[in-house]
């Protein structure tokens, strides 16, 4: 079992930045695709980003590409979204997740992840 607990949400301006971080416990952190997801109201739950085991792999959705990054440390069993040039479409519940994978086959789909935190809001005031 991975217990994953998400932290920095807030509020903040257009333009500007928020980190998010997500810290897991329970079995080996390093084995996993991290992988971040976000639900505004009334919409679907999204794709954000996702980080291989060795961090040598990434992926993002084209919305976020160039002002979002993915990063995380295994030794201290975090992984962080950096969020920059915040626009109010951001504005969403933000879901860390793991997938039991070095690297998730589809790290887009939220079916490839076993486990969830409990999510942190970002609001993004225009």
């Amino acid at each position: 079992q991975v217990q994953l607990v998400e932290s920095g949400g807030g509020l903040v301006q257009a333009g500007g930045s928020l980190r998010l971080s997500c810290a897991a416990s329970g079995r080996t952190f390093s084995i996993y695709t991290m992988g971040w997801f976000r639900q505004a109201p009334g919409k679907a739950c999204e794709f954000v980003a996702a980080i291989s085991r060795s961090g040598g792999n990434t992926a993002y959705a084209d919305s976020v590409k160039g002002r979002f990054t993915i990063s995380r440390d295994n030794a201290k069993n975090t992984v962080w979204l950096q969020m920059n040039v915040l626009k109010s479409e951001d504005t969403a519940v933000y879901y860390c997740a793991a997938d039991r994978a070095p690297w998730a086959p589809r790290p887009g789909l939220r079916y490839e992840y076993d486990y969830w935190g409990q999510g942190t809001q970002v609001t993004v005031s225009s």
